[in-house]
């Protein structure tokens, strides 16, 4: 691991960090994303609608058009309830606040006139007493909100039994309430809270509090307490986690279990607002019998009061983005818990998903560290389509509500993070590489030198090289007979077609010399096999010259061949970057080096276009080699034995190259021992190399007739001073 990618993780993995503390301190902006997360999930699968025992009577528009305007006195309230009593009710609770004297009562205006005697007041009728009477014995609760003054606490009418630690703690707080007249409070049979969404800062209905709190005693809501009324329960009873002190996980009222949050609130699982869940209050206090319809929606269904006349401002907005009467969310509650489809957050769900942000963000940062940013996006994507899948599939099949947001964002985060300091720190020295090399070498080899660790040691580094130098024959002539812009053209035309071949075969292209090709294999890193990759590469420059010169490519025509010589040698060489501090080239130097350049020379004097050294020719057990000779070279004090290329490893187990080889040998056996049959076999050889030039090299008529002119090349004298220069 360099420094720079030893940084980058730290730095990714602090991120990392900060973004799961970022997410356990849980801020309010995470958690609006999260419920606004789990609104669309409930827009995408709502609670299908059932047709349940459970009716809201609306005090609609059309009920106050033709019974008058709100409030209504309450004789006419204990009327409906009379009706609804009537048509079989099973419980009747109230979403309306009976906190003030009935101003509409016949004692109360006449007492408010004055001037009456108090006798004849006393004798008037008294609407709350008329709605007391009417509610005593019957299953209806009424309900009391919240207040910022005085003291009152209603009472409780049903009791608590609870398991495991003190869930007194655990519910919203309640510190005072709107009191309900006494007479009403006597004889209602339940009494519960109307608050939906008590101390939330959202107008969207979420989750409604079952219970509330004062510290010493506990308050059901409206639609608990109708539950337990229509059930004829007369005790809740709670359960809390036995490791975790205030908090509520279960409540039991008669025989239903309400799986709720550690608050004592219920998730809201709403479905669509159906009119099929209403009966306007104007109907069942229509003069004479009910209708049918009406009669068979109140029937045993539990029945909540309330309205969704605009004027009286009762609107509330449910997770799929509807306005509905707050009345159809108490409804709704007590729907949902008849249906037994709940929503639920686990208490490990926090901890999932700050466990999973941890594990994601550091499994990012090393694929994006050490692989390579592609690779972690992809990994990030597949991810973030599994969250979505999971949280999805969760909240279908077990109503779990897990975030796949916070992970999501969080990887998305660190992998940018981690991207860009690779990009501006990490990867910078890959970049160096690439500029330095990228001009001659072939992506494989440059891919890996960017990927090794230490495989690149600037300033000079001695390897086994295995070198090639590529010259055009009779360059001077030609360069002659062409104007300098064409001499240009022809050589571009030519070194491209034929240095592509030493980057094709993971070669590296060390310098153009006017005509001229060097190049290496074997550095700046390894490469297997680099002999013969060179002599392939070598091979290809061949058949390429040939088509060039056939579709006549430098407009010489048919009868002007351009020629090639190619020389390569094995043996060790310094390799390095080479020259100024601000300008330098990546080359090789040493005596490998000179040999190999001097080899192409002996091209020349051998009459073949491709020879390799007797330590490359080692390394080419495959190859179709022909022995040349030893040749000295310049500025060499030994000779050179030489092998000319011939084919590759498929012509070099083809029957007419088989015989070729055999033939060869006995001309070079006769030639070493100076028999007097060297001319005959040279002869014979000659007329075999004529059969095979099809498909093999061109130039083996040619290297026979020299043969015979250099056949003291072939004696065995390996320690002889080399006589004179082979170019």
């Amino acid at each position: 691991m360099t420094r720079a990618q030893q940084v980058g993780v730290f730095i990714g993995l602090a991120i990392v960090a900060a973004l799961t503390m970022l997410r356990a301190s849980d801020p309010q902006l995470l958690k609006l994303a999260r419920d606004v997360t789990f609104d669309e999930y409930q827009r995408l699968a709502p609670r299908a609608f059932e047709n349940l025992p459970v009716r809201v009577v609306d005090i609609d528009e059309a009920s106050l058009k033709q019974l008058g305007q709100w409030p209504w006195p309450r004789d006419r309230i204990a009327a409906l309830v009379d009706r609804l009593s009537e048509m079989g009710a099973a419980v009747i609770a109230f979403d309306i606040l009976f906190a003030e004297p009935d101003r509409l009562s016949p004692r109360t205006v006449v007492r408010d006139v004055g001037g009456i005697e108090p006798s004849l007041i006393d004798r008037l009728p008294d609407n709350d007493e008329i709605f007391a009477r009417s509610i005593e014995g019957k299953p209806v609760v009424l309900g009391f909100g919240l207040s910022n003054e005085g003291n009152y606490r209603p009472p409780v009418k049903a009791g608590f039994a609870f398991t495991g630690e003190s869930p007194f703690d655990a519910p919203p707080r309640l510190t005072a309430a709107t009191p309900l007249r006494p007479q009403l409070e006597a004889n209602a049979a339940g009494i519960g809270h109307i608050s939906l969404n008590p101390g939330s800062r959202s107008a969207i209905v979420r989750a409604v509090p079952l219970l509330l709190s004062d510290g010493e005693q506990l308050y059901p809501n409206l639609a608990l307490e109708a539950l337990r009324v229509a059930q004829g329960a007369s005790t809740y009873l709670l359960a809390g986690a036995t490791d975790v002190p205030d908090t509520i996980t279960l409540v039991k009222v008669g025989d239903f279990v309400i799986p709720v949050t550690a608050a004592g609130e219920l998730w809201l699982y709403v479905s669509p607002d159906k009119a099929e869940g209403y009966v306007s209050a104007a109907e069942v206090l229509a003069a004479g019998e009910a209708s049918p319809d009406t009669r068979a929606a109140i029937d045993g269904s539990i029945v909540f009061v309330g309205t969704s006349a605009a004027g009286l401002q009762d609107i509330r907005t449910t997770a799929l983005g509807h306005n509905v009467p707050g009345v159809s969310l108490h409804a709704q509650t007590v729907e949902q818990i008849l249906s037994g489809r709940f929503l639920s957050r686990p208490d490990w769900a926090n901890g999932l998903e700050i466990l999973s942000i941890a594990v994601a963000g550091s499994l990012l940062v090393t694929l994006t560290t050490f692989v390579s940013p592609a690779v972690a996006l992809a990994c990030g994507l597949l991810i973030t389509a599994m969250a979505l899948v999971a949280s999805w599939l969760a909240f279908l099949y077990a109503g779990l509500l897990l975030d796949p947001l916070a992970p999501i964002v969080a990887g998305s985060i660190t992998h940018f993070a981690a991207t860009a300091f690779r990009f501006l720190v990490t990867d910078r020295e890959r970049r160096v590489v690439r500029r330095a090399f990228g001009q001659y070498l072939s992506p494989s080899l440059l891919y890996r030198i960017e990927h090794t660790h230490d495989a690149l040691r600037l300033g000079g580094d001695d390897r086994e090289l295995t070198i090639m130098f590529v010259d055009v024959r009779n360059f001077t002539a030609i360069s002659e007979r062409l104007a300098p812009t064409e001499v240009v053209g022809f050589l571009n035309t030519l070194l491209d077609a034929l240095s592509r071949h030493v980057i094709a075969n993971e070669g590296t292209l060390d310098k153009f010399i006017g005509d001229s090709i060097m190049a290496f294999w074997n550095a700046p890193i390894d490469v297997a096999d680099h002999a013969g990759k060179a002599v392939r590469a070598a091979l290809a420059m061949r058949e390429t010259l040939a088509r060039l010169n056939d579709s006549d490519a430098f407009g010489f025509g048919s009868a002007h061949r351009v020629g090639i010589g190619i020389g390569i040698h094995t043996g060790l060489a310094c390799v390095g970057n080479m020259g100024a501090e601000t300008h330098f080239n990546y080359s090789a130097v040493g005596d490998a080096v000179n040999v190999a350049a001097r080899i192409e020379s002996a091209c020349k004097d051998v009459g073949f276009d491709v020879l390799v050294s007797e330590s490359t020719a080692k390394l080419l057990a495959d190859c179709a080699l022909l022995d040349a000779g030893a040749l000295g070279l310049k500025g060499k004090s030994t000779l050179t034995r030489l092998f000319a290329v011939v084919g590759d490893e498929r012509l070099a187990t083809s029957a007419e190259f088989v015989e070729l080889r055999h033939i060869h040998g006995q001309l070079t056996d006769a030639l070493r021992s100076r028999s007097p049959r060297s001319r005959q076999i040279v002869s014979a050889a000659k007329l075999k190399a004529a059969g095979l030039t099809v498909g093999l090299a061109a130039g083996l008529p040619d290297f026979y007739r020299r043969i015979s002119r250099r056949a003291d090349h072939f004696a065995d004298e390996p320690e002889r001073k080399a006589g004179t220069s082979a170019k």
